[in-house]
């Protein structure tokens, strides 16, 4: 059933494909947080291996989140790791080094490439979609992607 919730059909149906485009960017970032917890190596194992299984844990919510967003505007979302290969604008292939410091410079420029592509959407979505809900729904997520950058970058000292 759609959504009758004052915003045009049209403007919904680019707003959800902006927010499938997010999920799937939060899925491969996810599964790539996940692979640094489960092959970090090194002097700093156990502090690592436990910094990273809290960033995908916040992922993880925040994926369920943007499911639920898509939801709410009266659409399906995408669930199959094919979809979300075709949608992220993200790499899933490791480029650094598998140490702790490769995977954080990954993980760290995947976090900002998420930001921008949000930060390019807030408005967009605002005022051309007039979709107010979901433009203060991604500008929330702009802020915890930069205090999980934050958290990356202070480890690369």
């Amino acid at each position: 059933m759609k959504a009758n919730i004052g915003i045009k059909q049209e403007n919904i149906n680019k707003a959800v494909d902006a927010l499938i485009k997010v999920l799937a960017d939060e899925f491969v970032l996810y599964t790539k947080t996940r692979r640094a917890h489960w092959n970090i190596e090194g002097p700093d194992f156990y502090n690592k291996h436990l910094f990273f299984e809290k960033q995908y844990e916040e992922l993880d919510e925040i994926m369920d989140t943007v499911a639920e967003r898509v939801r709410a505007l009266g659409h399906y979302t995408p669930a199959t790791l094919k979809d979300f290969l075709e949608l992220t604008h993200l790499s899933e292939e490791l480029k650094e080094k598998n140490d702790a410091n490769g995977f954080i410079k990954e993980l760290l420029i995947d976090h900002e490439s998420i930001v921008i592509y949000l930060r390019e959407n807030i408005n967009f979505i605002a005022n051309d979609l007039q979709d107010a809900g979901t433009s203060d729904f991604i500008t929330g997520l702009v802020e915890t992607h930069e205090k999980m950058a934050w958290m990356l970058r202070a480890h690369l000292n």
